[in-house]
């Protein structure tokens, strides 16, 4: 979500000036590789570089080929295979053991509807949206549809080719439902296509109860993240928005806080206010809404007593509920000061929205991105 927002935000300012910009998307992965598919970088004419497909091996050529197509105007799809030993006829040393595809686009400013426009319109408000990028793999020489369709709260945006408009339709609006990218290869007997079926979540909504000097490196790494940051606090001389310059800040007593909050699947609440009351009241406002993770600064018999004296009040907690408050807050790093802690913090909040326990990656025992995500589903089409 930032790395999309940084984007528009670096095209907008190569516009103003009349520079010319090509977008790489990384649109298929085989294997291993740094990035994921929806990874992108704008590339513009001066040779400037937002965002990134790669850990930094792959920027370099894609830049030049970025160049390539401003100049030829024609979208290119280009192949890094990092699984021969041998990398060094690459030139790169990657030693990632996977296939990457990525495509580039020109931008066209004159068509409302490019990438970058469909780009801004699918993050501008908190809601999800699906884009649709098509590309083949098996005739590379042809014009590559490239990104071609939108669905967000506000309808969609359909430039896809006619052929493939009512599959691509059916097939979007299955990605909102569901919630999650997929790809399809549309085989007909002309033509093959593979479409990139991306579900866009919109960025992690951050409350933090409490505004005290302890909260400022969390709202730091949280702003780093592009996460969206609300500051409350009920004392007047902490929530001061001087103190938060970059997020929002809240005045409010715990039983006013969820009547200016919009809560969505991507909000999460840390309760830090070092007031076990302000805590405990917040607390008992938060567990009936749907929020999927709660953290609560203190020691662990600080989240019993709490829980025991929601009880004794007459709120018995399910097993479901309990679950979503995290007490001791954060992942055990051995965090000391306010920063080690906000980076705990934040990386068990990571862990929670990916569904990911927060182990070493060693210990694993498995892959760290799923294979099964970047199957690509064979679809036959017929043309009318």
């Amino acid at each position: 979500m930032k790395e999309i927002k940084d984007i528009h935000r670096a095209y907008d300012e190569a516009a103003k000036h009349g520079k010319k910009a090509a977008l790489a998307t990384v649109v298929h992965v085989e294997g291993s590789s740094y990035r994921q598919p929806g990874a992108r970088m704008l590339v513009t004419e001066d040779g400037t570089l937002t965002g990134a497909i790669s850990g930094g091996c792959l920027e370099g050529d894609a830049l030049r080929k970025a160049l390539l197509v401003m100049t030829e105007n024609k979208t290119l799809l280009v192949t890094y295979d990092t699984n021969d030993e041998d990398d060094a006829k690459l030139g790169m040393g990657l030693g990632c053991n996977g296939v990457i595809q990525v495509l580039i686009e020109r931008i066209d400013e004159t068509n409302t509807n490019n990438p970058i426009q469909l780009l801004k319109k699918a993050v501008e408000k908190r809601r999800p949206s699906v884009l649709a990028t098509l590309f083949s793999m098996e005739d590379r020489k042809k014009q590559q549809p490239g990104t071609c369709l939108l669905l967000n709260e506000n309808g969609m945006i359909d430039e896809a080719p006619l052929s493939l408009r009512r599959v691509l339709v059916d097939d979007t609006n299955a990605a909102m439902t569901e919630q999650r990218s997929f790809f399809k290869n549309y085989v007909s007997d002309t033509d093959n296509t593979i479409a990139f079926i991306e579900f866009i979540r919109p960025a992690v909504s951050l409350v933090i109860a409490g505004a005290g000097n302890d909260v400022m490196p969390l709202v730091k790494m949280a702003d780093m993240l592009g996460w969206e940051t609300t500051v409350v606090d009920g004392r007047t001389s902490y929530a001061k928005q001087d103190r938060f310059p970059s997020c929002q800040v809240l005045l409010a007593k715990p039983e006013e806080v969820l009547q200016k909050i919009i809560i969505d699947e991507q909000t999460v609440f840390v309760l830090m206010t070092h007031n076990y009351n302000y805590d405990l009241a917040l607390l008992k406002e938060l567990v009936n809404r749907n929020v999927g993770y709660i953290g609560l600064l203190g020691p662990k018999k600080k989240r019993d007593r709490i829980i025991n004296e929601l009880k004794e009040n007459g709120l018995t907690l399910t097993e479901d509920q309990l679950s979503t408050i995290h007490g001791p807050v954060g992942l055990d790093i051995g965090a000391e000061t306010a920063e080690e802690i906000a980076l705990s913090i934040i990386a068990e909040i990571k862990a929670v929205l990916s569904g990911k326990k927060g182990q070493q990656l060693k210990n694993s025992g498995s892959v760290i991105h799923e294979r099964a995500a970047t199957v690509i589903e064979e679809v036959r089409i017929t043309q009318r």
